[in-house]
């Protein structure tokens, strides 16, 4: 079948809501396949073949052949009074998920911009085994200030359950989605005075490191990377050496990975610090630095745009020594950057590159191009996984702001099973969706053979 005819059949292909309960273990995720890096890439759906795929109201379905993948549309019209209210996830290492291992249900919070119909950042719920989605309701009471925040830079604790950790100013604050209780986590005022305010936080997966960019309050001059020490009560602070782009912390809370311009040309040098010592290693690129990147324990993985393979991603390791690992995903030309914003927020301690995934969206401006959630395996084996289509036009009027407003920057939940992520879906609004990532294909400890990759969609 030709690639042509392919997409006429999914184009009046309708797959509509599950009617019933459909109870699915976590071990056996359906649909995906397996391919290498670098060998295929699809034709990009249009409007009307999204619209026939994805339902209308908030619910499950499941994408058509070859992904096979079984989905929840968080958002749909309702939410925004059918104005475009719906802001992006937050970002690829900024959990929008909860810490849901030992429960049948889900939380998810997502910002609904209330100047264009929304309600402000909202909770849903997610029931595991139905795959029912419940709007909770307003994340804050009414009159509270947050109400009017976009939710950027927000994330769930990757423990506690009920917990989403925010800034406030010179504040991090620990806030209960129950009982709607605020905790300040640490204010830098006394340490770093009153004209300062933290940006980009990060938290270790116990709760007991974070990590925040300090800036100038009245200016917004970033000023460089501060770490609090939870168990001490103190801080650590990397002032900025050159022209200071952002810092992220490691799932462990040892390591803190600050990425400035040093001078060198084309470059963003990566700055490692350990964190029980203040060692700095310092590494100049342009070749092997990282651009786009997350964290896993002890190590991070992200784009390297130097590398001979195009828009490779690759591993960068810090314990026992900083050493630079493998390409772990690469595409089929340097115009396709699957993977733009990797995401490995569902990273665990102690195990071994071929049990660890993480995964990648992307909306480009190729419209031809068939943008795709896709996950690969830590271990450079160039095995990735293709779950589903993003459905993003960025020619397309929804989507806020700007082009970036319209990239998905999805991220995966603490357990790696879920990936949630904002579409256009070729329109004029944006919307939430959640797909299940069948990593059983990926991992190790599959109770599935992996599918071979589908046939005549390769352009010639």
């Amino acid at each position: 079948m030709s690639k042509r005819s392919f997409w006429f059949l999914l184009g009046v292909l309708v797959i509509t809501a599950a009617s019933g309960a459909v109870a699915q273990t976590t071990s056996s995720f359906p649909g995906g396949w397996i391919e290498k890096d670098g060998t295929a890439y699809r034709t990009r759906l249009n409007a009307s073949q999204i619209q026939s795929i994805v339902p209308p109201q908030r619910g499950p379905f499941t994408f058509p052949s070859p992904y096979n993948t079984r989905a929840v549309r968080i958002t749909d019209a309702s939410d925004c009074g059918g104005q475009d209210c719906v802001w992006y996830v937050g970002y690829s290492y900024w959990r929008n998920t909860n810490a849901h291992q030992n429960s049948n249900e889900m939380l998810i919070f997502l910002g609904l911009a209330n100047n264009r119909g929304g309600a402000g950042p909202t909770l849903f719920k997610l029931n595991k085994t139905t795959d029912a989605i419940t709007k909770v309701g307003p994340l804050f009471p009414a009159g509270n200030k947050f109400m009017n925040y976009t939710g950027e830079g927000w994330y769930f604790s990757a423990t506690r359950p009920n917990t989403l950790y925010l800034n406030d100013g010179p504040k991090l604050l620990r806030y209960d989605v129950v009982t709607k209780v605020f905790e300040t986590v640490f204010d830098v005022t006394a340490q770093y005075g009153t004209d300062r305010r933290i940006w980009q936080v990060h938290s270790s997966n116990d709760d007991l490191v974070h990590s925040a960019t300090l800036r100038v309050a009245s200016s917004g001059e970033m000023l460089g990377c501060l770490v609090y020490l939870e168990s001490t009560r103190t801080f650590r602070w990397y002032p900025k050496v050159g022209v200071f782009d952002e810092c992220n912390l490691d799932k462990s809370g040892r390591w803190t990975i600050s990425l400035e311009d040093l001078g060198v040309p084309s470059d963003i040098a990566m700055r490692v610090f350990d964190n029980q010592s203040g060692k700095e290693t310092r590494i100049n690129g342009p070749y092997g630095t990282l651009g786009h990147l997350d964290t896993g324990y002890g190590y991070a993985v992200g784009a390297d745009n130097y590398n001979s393979l195009p828009n490779a991603s690759i591993l960068w390791s810090f314990n026992p020594s900083i050493v630079q690992g493998p390409v772990v995903q690469y595409n089929v030309n340097w115009n396709i950057a699957a993977v733009n914003h990797i995401s490995h927020t569902n990273s665990k301690p102690n195990v071994p590159g071929a049990q660890q995934h993480a995964c990648g969206s992307d909306a480009s401006t190729n419209y031809s191009v068939q943008n795709e959630i896709t996950c690969f395996r830590m271990d450079g084996s160039g095995d990735q996984l293709i779950v589903a289509p993003v459905m993003t036009d960025p020619n397309a009027t929804g989507g806020c702001c700007d082009f970036y407003a319209k990239q998905p920057k999805g991220n995966l939940d603490i357990t790696g099973r879920y990936f949630i992520w904002t579409t256009n879906l070729g329109g004029n609004r944006m919307d939430a969706f959640l797909v299940k990532v069948p990593s059983q294909l990926l991992v190790t400890g599959s109770d599935n053979t992996p599918p071979a990759a589908p046939v005549n969609l390769r352009f010639q």
